[in-house]
């Protein structure tokens, strides 16, 4: 890359595993709701996908980074021509041309490798919108929305809980964490064989790509931010799927910052549904939080996933902002 000098900025690549913390700071400040550290940067360098592009580009200004951009393949939705990414700045450094320096250089090395799609994440949270107006302003357009919605379990009265996890017991379903079913030699296999078959029926406006079991179990079961204490399997003893075995469902939970808590998948296999089960792994994962003293819980839905939405309505989530997947359509051509 030719290194850009912009008067009191200059564009370089990542000194890894130097920048991290720098790069972390800036990520963090641009992203408050999901911080990050420099040891999340250095396991998701080291746990990505080596067949998956990626590249990263920073702004440095007065010796300190101020800036953090990249791309990559969009790995849950993989075409070779689709990637995924973003431009921060910190917001000390902004309006002098930062951000439109990096985009620029994003955009040289998306054309180089023919990209025909680019997708970039936003909210309608009065802190992204100049990032959405950046977006746009550049020709991208929303294509999708995701409602967030979160709980506090320290409001929940436990008995109302244990009610549902009652229900489904009694109707044969055990519900065990990922903790009690480590001994299970088979169970990451058929974890990562259920997460497939569920992630196809969430409606998120796009093709899913399936990962390797390898791959899947570095990024969500090796994830250190996963909770598997709070995170449970539907099991119905005696019944043998070639592929998902005795588990029939499952909810996770992952720690995004200290007392709050989000929900990674909840799903059941379809024909278990309609008995409960979701509703009862949720609750599990609640008791067992307020157990541990308590947090907040963040989820995801997307709208047409009414059933998903009326059940967290019921179980009390409260609707806190809408993210957009935004998309910008390219020609594709390298020349």
């Amino acid at each position: 890359m030719t290194t850009t000098t912009n008067q009191a900025f200059e564009l370089r690549e990542p000194r890894v595993p130097d920048d991290y913390a720098q790069m972390a700071e800036v990520l963090t400040v641009c992203h408050p709701d999901w911080p990050v550290s420099a040891a999340d940067l250095e396991r998701e360098d080291m746990s990505r996908d080596p067949s998956m592009f990626h590249t990263r580009v920073l702004a440095e200004q007065g010796g300190k980074v101020v800036g953090v951009a990249g791309f990559s393949h969009d790995d849950r939705s993989f075409e070779e021509w689709r990637y995924w990414g973003g431009v921060n700045v910190h917001p000390d450094a902004r309006r002098q041309g930062i951000g439109a320096a990096l985009y620029d250089e994003l955009m040289r090395r998306a054309t180089a490798r023919g990209a025909r799609e680019l997708r970039a994440g936003s909210s309608d949270q009065p802190n992204d919108a100049a990032g959405r107006a950046f977006l746009e302003n550049r020709g991208f357009v929303q294509a999708w929305e995701r409602y967030e919605s979160r709980l506090d379990t320290r409001t929940l009265e436990p008995a109302r809980l244990d009610a549902l996890l009652a229900g489904v017991q009694d109707s044969g379903v055990q519900l065990k964490s990922l903790t009690e079913l480590a001994a299970d030699p088979d169970r990451d296999r058929k974890l990562w064989e259920l997460d497939w078959l569920l992630f196809q029926d969430v409606p998120m406006g796009t093709a899913f790509t399936k990962k390797t079991q390898e791959q899947w179990v570095k990024e969500e079961l090796d994830d250190p931010r996963l909770a598997p204490e709070l995170s449970f399997v539907a099991v119905r003893p005696g019944a043998d799927d070639p592929m998902t075995g005795d588990y029939v469902g499952y909810s996770t939970l992952g720690r995004s910052e200290p007392g709050v808590y989000f929900i990674g998948m909840t799903g059941v296999l379809r024909q278990e549904r309609g008995r409960g089960i979701a509703r009862a792994l949720k609750a599990a994962a609640m008791r067992a939080l307020q157990g541990a003293g308590g947090g907040v819980i963040k989820t995801f839905n997307d709208p047409p996933n009414v059933a998903m939405l009326a059940m967290n309505a019921a179980l009390g989530f409260e609707r806190t902002a809408t993210r957009y997947r935004y998309e910008l359509t390219l020609d594709g051509d390298p020349t």
